[in-house]
């Protein structure tokens, strides 16, 4: 058994010289490759007005859940609209949004399209500066674009209440920091014999290991991953969520995060977790394009059919996926409208049978889409 001071991997000697198998990793990494491959194949071939909405999509995602993933959850459509701005797609009317979510996108966003660019602390305290523009996380002060200096103790990840908290993991302590982060950010910068994929595996777990920030250091650990994977693909577009797919593995992310941070230099089993998590990730990526594959065959099959604003809003909320039941009330909420004008809309899109009523509506009639034969 390890002693309490030889406990993490960042304390034990030859760190952070990491080892691997790579006989062992060979065949999941192929598999990784093909499927990035075949699904940079299939969007290359569709036209950039739909990659471009393919990347809305998966850009909304990424933003909401590596949020999640923390705890925290954004407003979808304040994410939606920040992320459309920047990226100059037409999604109808646009929403407010606040510093906090832009922040979130300006991060995600500076790492995917400037991945070619060097990773610099100068650039991480942007991004940190941007999660927390208050200066606060939720209601304590902390050092903002800057390493933490542990002024409050040690750096440590616990769980449970608090007078019975468990340890997961204990961080290098803060005088350290300017030696570690600059030994990784050369490394990350420099050309390495590594995959790039692999590479960003191992990006993802020697960031998160050191948690240079006093918080906020899983979120910007992800940006930091998809900056490496933007470089393996040598693509600003991304098409695939790999925070998305980590936040549906969230405990056994934790639980394979905690075993490589506290065993040995070695780290064969967490890279082979983060391949199988990566390849599940791009895998699942054909989901998002389905939708809006779907999605632009639906507004070619009604071209030319006339329709207000108010009805066009309300009919790409049920294409994107409307949560719940839609209702002539939550028509009107949506819409802004009044509950006659809400009905009429209504009555004008059944009768062209673009919209049915639902056969589960229950005591309140619902309505859904009517279906189109849109290709799968």
């Amino acid at each position: 058994m390890k002693s309490e001071d030889n406990r993490y991997i960042w304390q034990l000697k030859g760190w952070p010289h990491w080892a691997y198998d790579h006989k062992r990793l060979a065949p999941l990494l192929a598999q990784v490759h093909r499927a990035q491959g075949y699904l940079l194949g299939r969007m290359h071939n569709m036209s950039l007005d739909l990659r471009d909405h393919a990347t809305l999509r998966v850009l909304i995602e990424d933003v909401l859940k590596t949020s999640e993933i923390e705890g925290e959850r954004l407003n979808p459509e304040s994410v939606r609209s920040s992320i459309a701005r920047r990226l100059g797609v037409d999604i109808g009317a646009l929403v407010p949004t606040d510093r906090r979510v832009d922040g979130v996108v300006d991060m995600v966003l500076d790492a995917t399209q400037r991945h070619h660019e060097p990773l610099t602390a100068d650039r991480l305290f942007g991004w940190h500066a941007g999660l927390f523009p208050t200066g606060y996380s939720s209601l304590t002060k902390i050092r903002v674009g800057q390493w933490r200096d542990d002024a409050q103790g040690p750096m440590q990840v616990v769980s449970g209440a608090i007078h019975r908290q468990k340890v997961h993991y204990k961080a290098p302590p803060a005088h350290l920091l300017n030696a570690e982060m600059l030994n990784f950010l050369n490394w990350f910068n420099a050309d390495q014999h590594d995959d790039p994929v692999i590479k960003a595996g191992l990006a993802h777990l020697w960031f998160v290991t050191i948690h240079p920030f006093e918080d906020g250091n899983g979120r910007i650990e992800r940006a930091v991953g998809d900056m490496a994977l933007a470089r393996a693909e040598q693509s600003e577009q991304r098409y695939y969520s790999l925070s998305a797919q980590i936040q549906r593995e969230r405990n056994n992310y934790y639980e394979r995060l905690e075993a490589a941070q506290k065993g040995g230099l070695d780290i064969t089993d967490w890279l082979e977790w983060y391949l199988a998590c990566l390849l599940r990730a791009v895998q699942g990526a054909e989901e998002t394009l389905a939708q809006v594959l779907a999605k632009a065959w639906y507004w070619q099959h009604w071209a030319g059919m006339p329709m207000n604003d108010r009805q066009i809003k309300l009919l790409n909320k049920l294409l994107d996926g409307f949560d719940g039941k839609l209702t002539s009330s939550k028509w009107a909420a949506m819409g802004k409208c009044s509950q006659d004008t809400a009905l009429r809309d209504i009555t004008e899109l059944l009768e062209r049978s673009i919209l049915k009523k639902s056969a589960a509506s229950g005591r309140s009639t619902s309505y859904e889409l009517m279906p189109t034969g849109a290709p799968t």
